[in-house]
């Protein structure tokens, strides 16, 4: 006997995720739905509060995991600082939760269907998720990402879900951000996110620039950023390049930035 589909949407506190928790739950119906956030317990605090307003609207409850570390605990106890190439945070505190969950699941008698929040602009990221999903678990998890089936943009969906739905989006948004995960201490932001935390938020940049430090201390010289020729940049050089650009009169340095971690679609 077969195990009863379940479908689950990454729900991770930002708009797209959003958008397709509301268009899985009316296809498929509450009862047959699912919620997923996994907290990485750095999320900025206005995500909470969306992601309930959101979840009040389409009538479905958030099902929470959690690990309990931070990405600094993370860091600290592998031994490895998360940077703009590669990011234990995101494979621990939120893919680990999310195949125990799965596993949770199937044991229950269900078969999981997960749903990503991924646009028509990042078609090239639906074979990478669909091929990391195939060997995460035990079995082949299906996964689908309605969004591009719609060739819905970003754009479209805000407008939506302020307009239509008349809830406010995430304060990360307002203030610029991409994306709203981690509070915008993402270690796979890339520069141009590390020059726009520095000039929104300059004491989140701070924590990070001391986390960096500390674990500096523990192995050397190991960096969050990396540039494009491979070479790495500490963030209180990059500060200090930042700050010199500014008191110059010049534009900050711009640097290509790196591809959004999984935790964006998690």
């Amino acid at each position: 006997m077969g195990r009863t589909p379940v479908h689950v949407a990454m729900y991770s506190g930002g708009a797209s995720s959003a958008y397709v928790a509301y268009l899985m739950v009316r296809k498929y119906g509450s009862e047959n739905s699912i919620l997923l956030f996994t907290d990485t317990l750095w999320e900025h605090e206005d995500n909470y509060r969306f992601m309930y307003d959101v979840a009040e609207y389409i009538g479905l409850e958030i099902t929470t995991r959690v690990d309990g570390r931070t990405p600094e605990e993370v860091f600290e106890q592998t031994r490895f600082l998360g940077n703009s190439r590669l990011a234990k945070c995101s494979s621990e505190l939120k893919v680990k939760q999310t195949v125990i969950f799965i596993e949770e699941l199937r044991l229950k008698g269900y078969e999981p269907i997960l749903y990503f929040g991924i646009g028509p602009h990042e078609k090239h990221r639906k074979d990478n998720l669909t091929e990391f999903y195939s060997h995460q678990a035990l079995e082949n998890v299906e996964t689908r990402f309605p969004l591009i089936d719609l060739n819905l943009s970003d754009t479209d969906i805000k407008s939506i879900i302020e307009n239509e739905w008349k809830i406010q989006l995430p304060a990360m948004y307002k203030e610029g951000f991409s994306h709203a995960n981690c509070g915008g201490r993402c270690v796979r932001g890339g520069f141009n996110h590390y020059k726009h935390l520095y000039l929104t938020w300059p004491h989140k940049y701070r924590e990070q620039e001391e986390m960096e430090e500390k674990i500096r201390e523990m192995l050397g010289d190991v960096t969050i950023l990396k540039k494009k020729d491979g070479t790495s940049l500490t963030l209180k050089k990059y500060r200090e390049q930042i700050e010199q650009s500014l008191e110059d009169g010049e534009a900050p340095v711009e640097e290509e930035d790196s591809v959004p971690c999984v935790c964006v679609y998690a």
